[in-house]
């Protein structure tokens, strides 16, 4: 069953599956980079009441499952992480800033995720007829 979160007037459960590289792509997310990386994306999501599922960060890319609330959008969580990240890392670790023109490519992929298929939302949406309803109000 789905963990839902609620808030005022909503109950979600949303899961993105987001993955961003280095410009280049080169391997520069190693050691003392990648872990103050995995510091960094922690801290901005306990800044937003984000939750990380899954992180990994290789030399090359970062793959990160994260849940959010309907508030954000998928452009905006990567945002926050890829712009929040580069400020800091460029910041820190002089190398960053020496070898590449901007730490991060400007794509990235993000993916939702969740706990039902596509195909049996549009089952569940195509047989509503098909189901026993009540009007409202009735007992």
């Amino acid at each position: 069953m789905a963990e839902y979160q609620t808030s005022r007037g909503a109950a979600y459960s949303l899961g993105y599956h987001v993955v961003w590289c280095p410009k280049y792509r080169r391997p520069v997310l190693v050691g003392p980079v990648a872990e103050r990386l995995r510091d960094l994306i922690g801290q901005k999501c306990d800044e937003h009441g984000w939750s990380i599922v899954a992180l990994e960060v290789m030399p090359d890319h970062v793959h990160l499952f994260v849940r959010a609330d309907p508030n954000a959008s998928p452009s905006y969580i990567a945002n926050q992480f890829k712009g929040f990240t580069s400020r800091v890392l460029r910041d820190e670790f002089s190398h960053l800033r020496s070898r590449l023109p901007t730490l991060w490519s400007r794509s990235y992929f993000v993916s939702s995720v969740g706990n039902v298929s596509a195909v049996t939302i549009q089952r569940y949406i195509e047989t509503q007829w098909e189901r026993p309803w009540r009007k409202r109000g009735a007992s």
